[in-house]
């Protein structure tokens, strides 16, 4: 087993008087069978687990012997957005008040994105709040969603409509479960790398134009070490998302319309890559992003087979991102790369208002391609 512990605290030392919290992230494989959970010194651990985790991975949680059977309770919750809804919160809430589950207790959200965005929320909200552990089942939670502190549930008026923003005591992230997932899985944790190496790190972008193939354990820990740097660097710098962490949204505004819009069918990462062509094309149409770069993003995501040819009325596209959080009084705003590795950034704003005939431009785009 190789473990690799990060602690955001050495990488953000200049930033010290502006972070509420840092706290570690540990990388390594067969990491859940060996950490000690008993630092937590938690009175009871409540594990929310969706049913696919649970039948596939629970074992390797509950071969760590410093987890009191006695003191664990786990609630098991529906695969994917299913959890993320207002009536599943009340559910588990209620379980856990019914269990007498107090405030030195800790939550230990076992799953993907959709898990850690609804046991994050619950644990802020319980008791006003207990303390919550990251434990990121797939590759997108380990590289995104897992890191920076956001919670969230949806409505049926949209997605992440209701949500706080609430640091986990750790992030804990097993490289070894990474090697079970398949390709697909895998493609949505780098279609978030790449926005990463879009909008912040052009050296991670051409880490993965040489090596998006490098399906191995040593290239995985890279990846999600590099993956916690950027993010949690942005998100300390602006933890309540009043401006500057608007980068992290990058190809999520179409993405998230798209999302939505097939009624979860399409993955968030595909969702995601088509996003960020769509929105790779609105810069390149207002003269922000060259040509070369929008193409040289474009044949990058190209390789994670994102799905063309998806048939798709504007008009809904356009009124569930007027619903999108950066959307201000009916307009679209989006955040625009202006190059590899950058954003286009003036007088303190991350996002901007583009017209929508501009928009519905790029959407016209996203329908004509093809593989």
């Amino acid at each position: 087993m190789h473990n690799y512990e990060f602690d955001i605290s050495a990488i953000l030392g200049h930033m010290k008087a502006t972070i509420r919290k840092p706290y570690p992230v540990y990388i390594g494989e067969d990491i859940l069978r060996a950490f000690d959970f008993s630092v937590l010194d938690a009175s009871d651990y409540v594990i929310i687990t969706d049913s696919t985790v649970d039948r596939l991975q629970f074992k390797r949680l509950q071969a760590n012997r410093s987890l009191p059977a006695r003191r664990v309770f786990k609630i098991v919750v529906p695969k994917g957005e299913k959890a993320k809804s207002m009536p599943e919160v009340e559910r588990v809430l209620r379980k856990m008040a019914q269990q007498e589950i107090d405030r030195d207790a800790v939550i230990l959200a076992f799953g993907g994105g959709a898990v850690g965005d609804m046991a994050g929320f619950i644990a802020s909200i319980y008791k006003r709040g207990i303390r919550f552990v990251q434990l990121p089942t797939t590759f997108l939670a380990q590289v995104d969603s897992s890191l920076g502190g956001k919670t969230a549930v949806n409505l049926t008026e949209g997605k992440n409509l209701v949500g706080t923003t609430f640091n986990p005591q750790m992030v804990i992230s097993d490289i070894g479960i990474l090697g079970s997932l398949g390709s697909g899985e895998l493609n949505n944790g780098y279609a978030e790398l790449i926005k990463y190496g879009m909008i912040r790190d052009a050296k991670l972008f051409v880490y993965l134009e040489e090596h998006i193939a490098d399906r191995t354990p040593r290239s995985f820990a890279h990846l999600v070490r590099e993956a916690a740097a950027i993010k949690l660097a942005i998100t300390e710098k602006d933890p309540y998302e009043k401006e500057f962490r608007k980068i992290l949204n990058y190809g999520h505004t179409i993405g998230h319309a798209l999302e939505i819009a097939s009624d979860y069918q399409l993955s968030h990462g595909q969702a995601i890559a088509l996003g960020m062509m769509g929105e790779a094309f609105i810069a390149s149409a207002l003269n922000i992003l060259s040509k070369q770069d929008m193409e040289r993003q474009n044949a990058l995501i190209r390789t994670l087979r994102p799905r063309f040819g998806l048939r798709f009325n504007q008009d809904q596209l356009l009124d569930i991102m007027r619903r999108d959080k950066k959307s201000k009084r009916g307009k679209l705003y989006f955040v625009l790369p202006s190059g590899i590795g950058k954003v286009h950034y003036g007088k303190g704003k991350a996002a901007f208002p583009v017209a929508e005939h501009v928009v519905r431009a790029s959407l016209q785009y996203l329908s004509r391609l093809e593989a």
